[in-house]
């Protein structure tokens, strides 16, 4: 209880000190309130006294940003000024003597009116904008000077040696040709062998790789100048005439089908070759530098680049293509067929390289114009075709083959096929311009099988111009057999089948066969017993020895030799101006004719021959031995002429 009271004492005592000690506190803060407070209102006083020189600072600081900020502005002013000066002077010089930094000046001028269009504050910025675009166009019009003047100096028409030497070895045209110029005639097959070197065509050099750069910087100038019909004027001119009078060097002519009408056919074939040539020098040579050109001049303008070269070369292929069309236009004739196909062929040969240099909408009338063409010419070859074919059909020639030897029609016919078959591939693309669908091989036999009807049904007829009916089947055994041989020999074989090639054999055999029938079967009645036995003639009958000629009259049997006689010299004169000229088929139908003729001679000798030879002059009668029978028929067919001695 005593320990609880001392306690309790304590804690009073330790109460009554933090009282004390919070009262001084008080104190002491209201104190330092008193003070602080009357350190602001000092302040105040020190802040109101001070406002005015501040102001006065911060309008002094703002004056120097201001001048700053204008001695800068000068700064740049009188840069572009100075700039503007320098521009000028360059200018003024001209462009000749150092391009690229008249380049450098135009571009400073397009700066320094950039800079004052974006500073309308500046009072004179509209005098000086106008000073500056006066030097401009100036500056510009001398920059098409010196682009005409530059392009014009480094083009110049190009040798003909100079672009042959852009062809592969094989396309380049013979040292001893006159003129350089090409073989027309050999077209199609330098075509067929030169196939593995058409990628050997090289690059030719128009204008020297270092003037393009320069050119390029020119016409970009220009452009931003919105001077692009300049441009393309003083491109197109320039070059256009270039172009047109390199091909002239190298032998192109601008021809109407009134002048190729009135060229004798070697000529016209000669020049018909050369152009075939030049199609191609022109295309994958000429006109694919031109593009190249184009393409680093105009760099980046695609629109403009495809225009110029569109108008620079128009000019160029009109005076090509003028040409193909005058002879597409032209009368159709059968020896046109083959110049015509070749003329087709280099046109698809050239298809793809005309769509990939001739590319853009700018050349869309160059593209139609010569597809046109090539559409033009399969048309016209398609319809010499059928002009050929009518045309052998009623063929009227009047020339008489009077030996039955194979006619000038056959083997022309016959030729004209051999030809065809060289073409193979052409044609089938020909008859694909007219019929998307159908197996074209079969499209080639039909026609080839259309024109030997034709030639079958119009040797018919010229069959019938001989009197003698043997010399008529003689003829058509040897312009079948004709056709026949050359089928088997060549690639229509495969195409009109063997079918056809036997069927045709049996026509030759059956003329064969017929010409014996009608040639022969008269002397061979000569040989007969018939009408030989007498049963109470008038003449005397004569037995003969071993009951030979029994019951004969020896005056028919003399009368049947001598008849048999000048039948067969007869015989003889005809049938040795006659001629078969294949050999295995004159040895074939001579052995034909003594098998039948030798052996009806030795029997009627054997059974007759003795009534003559016991009378009187038995060598009149019997003339000849079989012996002598068969070199005589070893002369036939030789086709001998009529003034020829007798063997």
């Amino acid at each position: 209880m005593i320990v609880a009271v001392s306690g309790m004492d304590s804690l009073g005592e330790r109460a009554a000190k933090m009282r004390e000690a919070l009262q001084k506190s008080q104190t002491i803060t209201d104190n330092v309130v008193t003070i602080l407070g009357s350190f602001d209102s000092r302040l105040s006083v020190l802040e109101t006294a001070m406002r005015p020189t501040q102001i006065r600072t911060h309008a002094i600081r703002k004056a120097h940003e201001n001048i700053d900020k204008t001695l800068k502005a000068a700064e740049v002013i009188l840069t572009q000024f100075d700039a503007s000066r320098q521009a000028e002077a360059k200018i003024l010089k001209g462009p000749h003597e150092d391009l690229e930094s008249y380049l450098e000046a135009i571009n400073q001028l397009r700066s320094n009116i950039r800079f004052f269009s974006g500073n309308k504050g500046f009072k004179s910025s509209d005098a000086v904008i106008n000073n500056a675009n006066t030097l401009l166009t100036k500056a510009i019009s001398k920059l098409e000077d010196e682009f005409k003047q530059l392009l014009a100096l480094y083009s110049k028409p190009v040798e003909p040696d100079r672009l042959f030497e852009c062809l592969p070895e094989s396309m380049r045209p013979s040292s001893e040709s006159p003129g350089n110029q090409f073989s027309g005639k050999n077209h199609h097959h330098e075509h067929q062998n030169g196939t593995s070197e058409i990628g050997g065509f090289k690059h030719l050099t128009l204008i020297p790789p270092r003037i393009l750069p320069l050119l390029h910087d020119l016409a970009l100038q220009m452009v931003q100048a919105g001077n692009q019909q300049q441009l393309l004027r003083i491109y197109r001119d320039t070059r256009s005439s270039v172009l047109e009078e390199s091909l002239r060097k190298l032998g192109v002519e601008k021809l109407s089908k009134e002048d190729v009408q009135r060229m004798q056919w070697e000529v016209l074939e000669a020049k018909i070759g050369n152009w075939i040539h030049f199609m191609r020098i022109a295309v994958k040579v000429l006109f694919v530098g031109e593009r190249r050109v184009c393409d680093q001049i105009f760099e980046g303008f695609d629109t403009l680049l495809d225009q110029c070269f569109a108008e620079c070369t128009t000019g160029s292929v009109s005076m090509l293509l003028s040409f193909g069309d005058a002879i597409a236009r032209s009368k159709r004739s059968p020896e046109k067929l083959f110049v015509l196909l070749d003329m087709y062929e280099i046109m698809r040969e050239l298809h793809s390289e005309v769509e990939g240099v001739f590319g853009g909408k700018a050349c869309n009338e160059i593209r139609e114009s010569t597809f046109g063409l090539t559409k033009r010419l399969a048309q016209t070859a398609q319809e010499t075709f059928g002009d050929f074919e009518e045309a052998v059909e009623k063929d009227a020639t009047k020339t008489a083959v009077l030996d039955g030897t194979v006619h000038p029609l056959t083997s022309y016919v016959i030729n004209y096929v051999k030809f065809l078959f060289d073409y193979q591939t052409t044609l089938k693309q020909l008859f694909q311009e007219f019929e998307s669908s159908g197996e074209t091989n079969s499209q080639l036999a039909n026609v080839t099988m259309r024109i030997m009807q034709a030639l079958q049904t119009n040797l018919d007829g010229k069959s019938k111009q001989y009197r003698d009916p043997a010399l008529t089947h003689l003829f058509l055994m040897n312009n079948i057999h004709y056709m026949v041989r050359s089928v088997r020999r060549s690639e229509a074989k495969d195409l009109l089948g063997d079918d056809w090639v036997q069927r045709h054999r049996r026509v030759v055999q059956q003329h064969a066969n017929q010409y014996k029938r009608n040639g022969w079967s008269k002397i061979l009645q000569c040989l007969s017993t018939q009408g030989l036995t007498s049963s109470g003639g008038g003449g005397s009958a004569v037995p003969g020895e071993g009951g030979s000629g029994s019951g004969a009259s020896r005056g028919l049997i003399k009368d049947r030799f001598k008849t048999f006689n000048a039948q067969f010299e007869d015989l003889h004169q005809k049938q040795s101006q006659w001629t078969v000229p294949d050999t295995e088929l004159r040895e074939s139908l001579r052995l034909a004719v003594a098998e039948v003729l030798l052996p009806a001679y030795r029997s009627f000798i054997k059974r007759f021959g003795p009534l003559v030879e016991s009378g009187k002059n038995p060598q009149k009668y019997i003339r000849y031995s079989a012996e002598d029978l068969e070199r005589m028929l070893g002369e036939f067919f030789e086709g001998k002429t009529f003034n020829e001695p007798r063997r």
